[in-house]
């Protein structure tokens, strides 16, 4: 077991190197990839032409393209992200002051997705196996709810609670109250497809053979439910609520546009449209680093609870 457990942490090392150089190549690439001229864009059509030269030489544009690739990641090695080209400031400046907005919102939106999946899985559960009906509705109506945008959601909301009813603030982050939309309109299409999840985990849980000796032992449905069989079945979809996670750390990008909150969603698209190519570079590999940390805390408790997955990709 020991030997299973060094190739698994062997494995998902390399993995996790790889998937961290092809990143940051990708953050490198992406400001000679894109059309036009990225000083010349920061500076305006106007400036003169020395002014522009200056610039490239600064940020090192005019050496070699292997060259530049070396100094990046030099600077990266030493955390130096560069300096945006808008601000004058250091980018890691510039992401430490509106990360700590965005790690908030996704995590309170996981949080109250996984409060609304599992209540609603389970009950999911057990009407599929008493009531077709109820189940045929309510999973119908989940199937429906989780393909919606999560702009259009939030849309809806606002609508609804901020200009009919005006019960929470339309944008912004003012209060305990202006948390609530963002948080619903990123939670609430990822809490009905986990209960869908939960639901399919569940029912083939409950056929397992230590169900039916929990049943035969006439234990109360509620604690076969809750004691034996739904533990199990939230063992099986921890990957999926993983990659759920992260699919809410890049959805806080289109949500923080629409409430107008102060996180690196509404930074990367403001420099995306100045041009800011430091900043966005140094904004995608937070994002991108974000989602491979996420993707390795579940595969790694995921071998621990389940060590049984470690040794089958062994």
């Amino acid at each position: 077991m020991d030997a299973t457990w060094v190739r698994f942490g062997v494995r998902r090392t390399g993995r996790l190197v790889l998937s961290v150089w092809v990143l940051v190549t990708a953050a490198f690439l992406m400001i000679h990839v894109l059309p036009g001229d990225p000083v010349r864009a920061s500076l305006g059509p106007t400036a003169p032409l020395s002014l522009i030269e200056q610039r490239r030489a600064a940020m090192g544009l005019d050496d070699p393209l292997w060259l530049q690739y070396v100094h990046y990641l030099g600077h990266l090695v030493t955390g130096d992200l560069g300096v945006s080209m808008t601000s004058g400031l250091p980018v890691d400046e510039v992401i430490s002051s509106r990360l700590g907005s965005t790690v908030e919102m996704a995590l309170l939106a996981f949080a109250v997705a996984v409060l609304i999946s599992v209540p609603l899985g389970t009950i999911m559960a057990v009407l599929a196996r008493s009531n077709k009906n109820r189940d045929w509705a309510l999973t119908s109506a989940g199937v429906v709810v989780a393909t919606i945008p999560e702009f259009l959601m939030a849309v809806g909301l606002v609508f609804v609670f901020s200009v009919q009813l005006g019960w929470t603030p339309v944008a912004g982050r003012s209060g305990p109250s202006s948390y609530i939309l963002p948080v619903l309109a990123l939670a609430i299409g990822p809490a009905f497809m986990l209960a869908r999840i939960i639901r399919v985990e569940l029912l083939s849980v409950l056929q397992a053979d230590y169900i039916r000796t929990a049943r035969a032992k006439r234990l109360r449905p509620a604690a076969v439910y809750l004691r034996h069989a739904l533990p199990n079945a939230l063992t099986a979809t921890l990957t999926v609520g993983g990659l759920l996670l992260g699919a809410l750390v890049a959805g806080t990008v289109l949500i923080e546009n629409i409430f107008a909150w102060p996180g690196l969603g509404g930074t990367i698209v403001q420099s995306i449209l100045a041009k800011d190519y430091p900043t966005v570079q140094g904004v995608v590999l937070v994002y991108g680093a974000g989602v491979l940390l996420i993707n390795l805390v579940v595969d790694v408790a995921l071998a621990v609870l389940d060590p049984r997955s470690a040794i089958r990709e062994s």
